[in-house]
């Protein structure tokens, strides 16, 4: 299983615009053979009592990706609703860092 891990962070004031280009790709992501998890997050008012977490910002968006194999990850990297986002979005970014992962068991 790969994870990722991705951080994007919107120029001021367009984190809502690939919010939305997300939410609307979301679903074809999850249909995508080997799509175990695919969620967009941004950084929580509080999580339960500790209040002294560290925050992304409210510029920044963090993509949780699951996939079964290298393969579907590269797949995926190449369909046609990945390469219409990037086309939307890459204006609309200010930086983009991406962690892939493996479990250690």
């Amino acid at each position: 299983m790969i994870h990722v891990i991705a951080i994007v962070t919107a120029h001021p004031g367009k984190r809502q615009a690939i919010l939305d280009e997300l939410h609307a790709k979301v679903p074809l992501a999850l249909a995508e053979e080997g799509c175990i998890e695919y969620t967009v997050t941004v950084d929580a008012d509080v999580v339960g009592p500790m209040h002294t977490q560290t925050k992304f910002g409210e510029d920044t968006i963090i993509i949780i990706e699951k996939w079964e194999s290298l393969d579907h990850l590269e797949a995926h990297s190449t369909a046609p609703h990945v390469e219409e986002y990037f086309s939307v979005v890459n204006s609309l970014m200010a930086s983009r860092v991406v962690h892939f992962l493996s479990s250690t068991r």
